[in-house]
């Protein structure tokens, strides 16, 4: 396999986004995620600003209890919020920039990171399949166009199922009649007290050849389908992320989104990859300013020189973070519509960029979270205070995909150093141990 090109740099990404699509484009100020760059952007985040007051002081009490902010949802449902990512014109907001949808969730994550992960989920499912609905075939445009419209109306709620649970392996059969049957089990579904559908990523092997990846699109009330709720975690603790169990789940075959083979070693499949996670960078973002705002104010009198000094450096590193998430949405808003590139050298020109900026906003964020709870004190250091929140919601970005810390540094250094490597991670994690190691 070939090393990917390095990280692009596009003078046009330096000062602004160049204008295509229904949205209108404007300079923005490089590097600080503070605003949208599109008209429809610049719409959602004058929705959201109407709920974040709610969204924040349900904050604490949700984190504590564990529970799902269902009428938040509920409000984004009636106020088009849902159906941000989808195209105008199958009555969505038609949000497609990555950056807009960055700097919305920053905005949320700022008032509570569970509940901007949890709209993450419904964002990324509206920008995937988008991509579905305008270049897929026609079974997979079909499908797309339904779920779309029905984000754009409010009632479809779409979140994906990656992660097989430990000792299981999410497998997709002949059911005899020209459709499939589903069963195995996902753990760390996020959204899922509420979704309507599910994304799941499955295996079908194939006598005499190789294991087929598929992504069979489940409705909830699919028999044998089942959530499973009594997850405890340790941050992110209200966004409803939980199991779910497939027991020979009927899917009909215009339901299943091919995704290629395992150990096929393409590269494409990285810019889809990109698109549907780089802007939980902006989760992290909203997470670090948040704690940032908490903690540096103006007191009476001279403050120590060590507070001083930790001051400036949670400023110098939450502009170093915004600054790097900022470029490599950028980028991937450049690359993104570039369907005349090479396939897998798009994907690696995508994702590249993305694993470095993940990779420091993760180190970041959480060195900004720390540093404001030195500076705070000893008062941070109860479970009710909002810091120790932020303490534990901010870890939650080096588990996820793709890349986790530990995968994202083999796939970058496999880059640096021209080694072989499946950078497919749904198809890298297929011919791992059923332990999940």
């Amino acid at each position: 396999m070939k090393r990917g090109p390095g990280i692009p740099v596009s003078p046009r990404a330096v000062a602004t986004v160049p204008e295509t699509g229904p949205g209108v484009s404007r300079p923005v100020t490089p590097g600080t995620l503070d605003d949208a760059i599109t008209r429809p952007g610049g719409e959602l985040l004058a929705v959201l600003s109407r709920h974040l007051p709610a969204i924040r002081s349900g904050a604490t009490p949700n984190d504590r209890d564990g529970a799902f902010p269902v009428a938040t949802f509920r409000d984004f449902a009636r106020d088009g919020v849902l159906g941000a990512t989808v195209p105008a014109e199958l009555g969505g907001m038609g949000v497609s920039r990555l950056h807009d949808v960055a700097v919305a969730l920053l905005r949320v994550a700022d008032a509570d990171a569970s509940t901007a992960l949890a709209l993450h989920a419904q964002f990324s499912r509206g920008i995937t399949l988008t991509y579905e609905w305008r270049h897929g075939p026609p079974p997979a445009r079909a499908l797309a166009e339904r779920l779309l419209r029905g984000m754009a109306r409010g009632e479809a709620v779409v979140c994906g199922a990656v992660k097989d649970h430990p000792g299981a392996v999410t497998r997709l059969r002949p059911d005899g009649s020209g459709g499939w049957l589903l069963s195995g089990r996902k753990m760390l579904v996020t959204m899922a007290p509420i979704a309507t559908h599910f994304v799941v990523s499955a295996q079908a092997p194939v006598a005499g050849g190789p294991t087929l990846l598929f992504a069979p699109i489940v409705s909830r009330d699919a028999p044998g389908l089942s959530v499973i709720d009594g997850w405890e975690g340790l941050g992110m603790r209200a966004s409803g992320t939980l199991d779910v169990a497939f027991d020979d789940c009927p899917v009909p075959a215009g339901d299943v989104l091919a995704r290629g083979s395992v150990g096929a070693h393409s590269d494409a499949a990285l810019a889809g990859h990109t698109v549907s996670s780089i802007t939980m960078l902006g989760i992290y973002a909203g997470v670090a300013q948040a704690a940032r705002d908490l903690t540096v104010t103006r007191r009476p009198g001279t403050p120590p020189a060590a507070t001083r000094t930790l001051v400036a450096e949670i400023d110098a590193r939450l502009y170093a973070l915004r600054a790097t998430a900022s470029a490599a949405l950028m980028n991937a808003d450049e690359l993104s519509p570039r369907q005349d590139m090479d396939a897998d050298d798009r994907g690696r020109r995508m994702m590249t960029p993305f694993q470095c900026a993940k990779l420091m906003v993760n180190q970041l964020a959480a060195a900004v979270v720390d540093d404001c709870l030195t500076v705070v004190g000893g008062a941070t250091y109860v479970a009710g205070h909002p810091l120790a929140r932020l303490y534990r919601d901010v870890r939650a970005g080096r588990f996820m995909q793709p890349y986790t810390y530990v995968d994202g540094v083999d796939y970058l250094s496999a880059q640096a150093l021209d080694l072989e490597h499946d950078n497919n991670y749904v198809s890298a994690r297929a011919v791992r141990p059923v332990d999940g190691r």
